[in-house]
């Protein structure tokens, strides 16, 4: 083999590496996108009920911009704002065959006062280093399910995932649970 062949050899077997190296980025959405997984509930036996469950989402999103940091809460991410939280839960009976959005409240002896008990979770920044920005993943996450102040034994959660950039992804829901 002459020194032109080893030289063009190298030279296809370098290229070969580089371009099989090369992985193509997945390509999304700029608008996030969640997919229902499932949800377990979590048995508490001090209780002697179902009063937690873990539910569980599939993620995409094209520009990766998903999260916040612990010190985004100025506008439009200030504390009582719809962006504070960025995975909204809402919560739902089903009362005399209607599903019915209700909140959660929780008795506070200090208050003598019922809190609502906010569902809706901050996911933290997940942003992909590098050029490639794209992301897809699961989210999970632990919620209340027991609503002490309710006869109802049939509940629902929707959810929405939202971007720093505000897009709100598509609704998903769990199928009806009995608590």
């Amino acid at each position: 083999m002459n020194l032109f062949s080893k030289i063009t050899l190298i030279l296809i077997m370098t290229l070969i590496i580089i371009f099989s190296s090369c992985k193509k980025g997945e390509k999304f959405s700029g608008i996030p996108k969640i997919e229902y997984k499932s949800f377990t509930k979590i048995y508490n036996p001090s209780l002697g009920i179902f009063d937690r469950g873990i539910i569980t989402v599939k993620f995409e999103d094209g520009d990766g911009d998903i999260g916040l940091a612990p010190s985004d809460t100025y506008p439009p991410y200030n504390p009582g704002s719809r962006y504070y939280y960025n995975f909204i839960i809402t919560y739902f009976e089903l009362q005399n065959g209607n599903l019915v959005e209700v909140p959660i409240l929780s008795y506070n002896p200090q208050t003598q006062q019922y809190d609502t008990v906010y569902l809706s979770a901050r996911i933290p920044i997940l942003t992909p280093s590098g050029r490639n920005k794209a992301i897809k993943g699961e989210i999970q996450d632990t919620i209340f399910i027991y609503n002490f102040n309710s006869t109802f034994d049939t509940i629902k959660f929707e959810f929405v995932l939202v971007d720093r950039a505000l897009n709100e992804s598509n609704i998903v829901s769990t199928p009806l649970i009995i608590r």
